[in-house]
C-alpha cells in the first residue's frame, strides 16, 4: 500500500480535480453562471465576448494564484498545529 506521501509524489493525488463544494446552492450558482455566459456572447458578438473571456481569464489565474497560496497557508499552519500538540510546546511556530 502507498503512503499518502508517495502518491503525492507521484501525482496520483489531485485535490484541486475532485474538490466540489458542498454548499447546495453552487449547481444552481453555476447553471446560472452557464446560463449567463450564452446571454452575453449573444450581446457582445464573438469578439467582443473573446475579449471578456480573456479578461476572466486572467482574473482566474489570479484567483487561482490566491487559493494556492491559502492552501499552502493552511497547511504549514495545520503541521504545525500538529508539531505543538505531537511536541507538547507552549510557544507559537511561525
Amino acid at each position: 500500500m502507498k503512503t499518502i506521501l508517495e502518491a503525492l509524489y507521484r501525482g496520483q493525488i489531485n485535490p484541486d480535480e475532485v474538490i466540489v463544494p458542498s454548499q447546495p446552492e453552487y449547481r444552481s450558482v453555476s447553471r446560472q453562471v452557464s446560463a449567463q455566459t450564452v446571454q452575453w456572447r449573444e450581446r457582445l458578438g464573438e469578439e467582443a465576448f473573446r475579449e471578456l473571456e480573456e479578461y476572466f481569464d486572467l482574473c482566474d489565474s489570479a484567483s487561482s494564484m490566491h487559493v494556492e497560496a491559502a492552501f499552502l497557508h493552511g497547511f504549514r499552519l495545520g503541521a504545525n498545529l500538529l508539531i505543538e500538540v505531537m511536541s507538547n510546546r507552549e510557544e507559537l511556530v511561525f
